[in-house]
């Protein structure tokens, strides 16, 4: 891994697509106060319309099969020493890491925090499937903060605002399908036509009020129910997480593994509650398919739909929880209920995910050990979990004051504290 110069006043910053809204720009504005240069590739109407300083903006207007050799040009041209990036695993992003580190340029990778709601993920190289996370095992982690001074930072007082999420994204999708006439080349990183991603964010953001009336009784139901049950976290189809770590193609396809899991191992009182994403836009007939699958297997009067919303009223009184690889499977593990997960994920460790096959999961599921999972949400919290979020005024703010400091580092995150109990380690059997 790359270690990017020491000094501010020689780093080169090139930005990528980030997430939608201010948080890019942003980020920029405070790099280059530090005397760092800062540039910007654009690849549709919505990237140039949310980068604010037009000097520095450069379109790419190419075919994308040219991308590869017009960045190799950008990093030598521009004296790049580091790149930007949110997410790693779509096309142009994932073929840019590559690039950079042929060309020992630092890359620099934010994702949502893998503790969401409250904090945003920084790491370098990858993230997810990528992360250095998947190599580190919770012994290495419980070393490392044993000898760690280092204190976690406290979380913020409030939760992300999806409005703001929402808002951004139909923003975002607005300009693309409005005014893209110059990057009459662009090919997006999901099959949808961006036209209809547009119609489907502004359907969400105008059903706001309804979706919140129809989750709330789907939630009470569940609730004043009074029998066991299972939730099974979706997520979305289209995602990173399920398309590049995952076998799946969909979530009807995971659907249809776990029902049927159920039917054959789980008693004969336990319920399924499927919890459906928040930001799920319906382009799989989740719900339908849910109610087929469920008559196939002869458990219809057993299997519940909840419409998005907030977990934790539903993960208070569960017995246990499925996913593919959600980030939703740590706020399980917090809880102490037992997970199992079929997509690979930083928190897939022996020590608190289940790894038995999925109808004895549903028989007699195995709990987390306690003790592990919250070495591992520490050894998170003092590294690559930032407190805050891309989208509303405050998060970013919260965000941007820590953010700076950790892209500036010379060392990433995991390191600064892996490095440390190394040379403490070292230090004190000189002492001996």
């Amino acid at each position: 891994m790359p270690h990017p110069p020491s000094r501010s006043h020689d780093r080169v910053f090139l930005f990528l697509q980030g997430p939608h809204g201010p948080f890019f720009p942003a980020l920029g504005r405070m790099l280059r106060a530090t005397g760092a240069r800062v540039w910007r590739v654009g690849f549709n109407a919505g990237d140039q319309a949310f980068w604010f300083d037009k000097a520095s903006y450069i379109p790419f207007q190419d075919k994308p099969e040219n991308w590869p050799a017009t960045l190799s040009s950008l990093i030598a041209e521009k004296a790049v020493t580091d790149i930007v990036l949110y997410g790693d695993t779509r096309p142009i992003h994932a073929r840019a890491v590559e690039i950079a580190r042929s060309c020992g340029v630092t890359v620099h990778v934010f994702e949502e925090g893998y503790l969401r709601p409250w904090w945003v993920t920084y790491e370098r190289d990858g993230s997810n499937g990528n992360s250095m996370l998947m190599s580190l095992d919770i012994q290495q982690m419980r070393q490392a903060m044993a000898l760690s001074d280092r204190k976690a930072p406290p979380p913020p007082s409030h939760w992300g605002d999806m409005r703001h999420h929402i808002f951004y994204g139909a923003l975002y999708h607005w300009f693309v399908m409005a005014l893209n006439s110059r990057y009459r080349n662009f090919q997006p990183h999901r099959e949808l036509p961006v036209s209809q991603e547009f119609r489907l964010y502004l359907k969400r953001l105008f059903l706001m009020p309804f979706h919140r009336l129809q989750r709330s009784l789907a939630t009470a139901r569940v609730r004043w129910g009074g029998y066991p049950y299972h939730l099974v976290l979706l997520q979305l189809g289209h995602d990173s997480s399920v398309q590049a770590h995952s076998s799946f193609s969909g979530m009807c396809e995971f659907l249809e593994l776990v029902i049927e899991g159920f039917a054959q191992g789980a008693p004969a009182h336990h319920r399924l509650v499927v919890k459906e994403h928040p930001l799920e836009n319906h382009r799989e007939p989740l719900r339908r398919r849910a109610r087929e699958i469920a008559r196939k297997h002869g458990i219809g009067d057993r299997v519940h739909y909840v419409p998005g919303g907030k977990l934790a009223r539903l993960l208070d009184e569960a017995s246990s929880a499925v996913t593919v690889n959600s980030t939703a499977g740590q706020q399980v593990l917090w809880r102490g209920i037992p997970l199992r997960i079929f997509g690979r994920s930083v928190y897939d460790k022996p020590d608190f995910v289940s790894q038995q096959p999925i109808a004895a999961f549903f028989a007699d599921p195995r709990h987390p050990d306690a003790e592990a999972y919250r070495c591992y949400r520490q050894f998170l919290l003092e590294t690559s979990q930032v407190p805050g979020g891309f989208y509303s005024r405050r998060g970013r703010r919260q965000l941007l004051r820590r953010a700076v400091d950790m892209l500036l580092d010379t060392n990433d995150p995991y390191q600064s504290v892996l490095n440390t109990n190394e040379a403490r380690t070292t230090q004190l059997k000189v002492v001996e």
